[in-house]
């Protein structure tokens, strides 16, 4: 099934879930399951409320409406880097059911490298240690996929952007899952896409940028689907990170307040 329009949506938040299993390497609930719909099928992941854990530092809401928030971003960014997200009752409660989406392995995204500096074609992200006193360079490829991504993970203020969390397909595309702890009033941002700090964002990311302000604003109408999603105040952050990047016109960079990349990065 196409990861895309109204149709997908409908067979999500309608059809009938059925539990296959559970995603063992998630932190919280995740399980695998089969949503079925007026003759269509598809494989999807739900996550009930009543399987999170709770966190010191998100004490409102929960993941799974930040999951389907950051969904709604998204999709106002005309970019479709987050695959179809709703909320809904299920088998275990409310909670999110976000399409299954095939990864293909890409080994193009992320590479530990020797030497201090990128080879053409990358991007740095960091020293890591390998073992027995040894480090190497991580980097992440300069793909205009993941410099979407990156400022999709500023806008929601991302706190958990690993490796395993972006999912590249055959056709080309690549999506990012696990958007639990987004949304924070604090600057929580943390992730592997450092590779862009302090650059100039593009003209399309302005661009799209300037739709979010609008679409944010009060009355606005992502603001008005974030509203059952979010608190006012976490809202209101995300209209203030859309205007800060737009004032400086350059990707964020590590405030140092906050570890800046995740662990374990993978």
């Amino acid at each position: 099934m196409t990861p895309a329009g109204p149709a997908v949506r409908e067979l999500l938040a309608h059809g009938e879930l059925t539990v296959r299993g559970r995603i063992r390497e998630a932190s919280n609930a995740a399980l695998y399951c089969t949503v079925r719909h007026d003759g269509r099928e598809a494989a999807c992941v739900y996550k009930p409320v009543a399987g999170e854990r709770p966190l010191w530092d998100f004490p409102e809401g929960t993941l799974a409406g930040r999951e389907v928030a950051a969904y709604e971003v998204s999709e106002a960014t005309g970019w479709g880097l987050v695959p179809p997200t709703v909320l809904r009752d299920g088998p275990y409660g409310e909670g999110m059911c976000q399409l299954w989406i095939e990864a293909t392995p890409d080994a193009e995204l992320l590479a530990l490298v020797d030497g201090e500096e990128p080879e053409p074609g990358w991007k740095a992200i960091g020293l890591a240690d390998v073992g027995e006193g040894r480090t190497a360079l991580l980097v992440h490829a300069d793909d205009e996929r993941l410099r979407r991504l990156a400022v999709l993970d500023a806008v929601i203020n991302n706190a958990d952007r690993k490796g395993g969390h972006l999912l590249p397909t055959e056709d080309g595309r690549l999506y990012g899952i696990d958007h639990g702890v987004t949304f924070n009033v604090e600057n929580k941002l943390r992730t592997l896409l450092w590779g862009w700090a302090g650059e100039p964002l593009t003209p399309e990311a302005l661009e799209v940028l300037d739709g979010l302000g609008k679409a944010l604003a009060d009355g606005g109408p992502l603001a008005a689907r974030l509203a059952p999603l979010l608190t006012p105040a976490e809202i209101e952050q995300t209209r203030g990170r859309v205007e800060g990047l737009l004032t400086s016109g350059r990707h964020p960079e590590p405030s140092g307040d906050w570890p800046a990349i995740p662990w374990p990065p993978v």
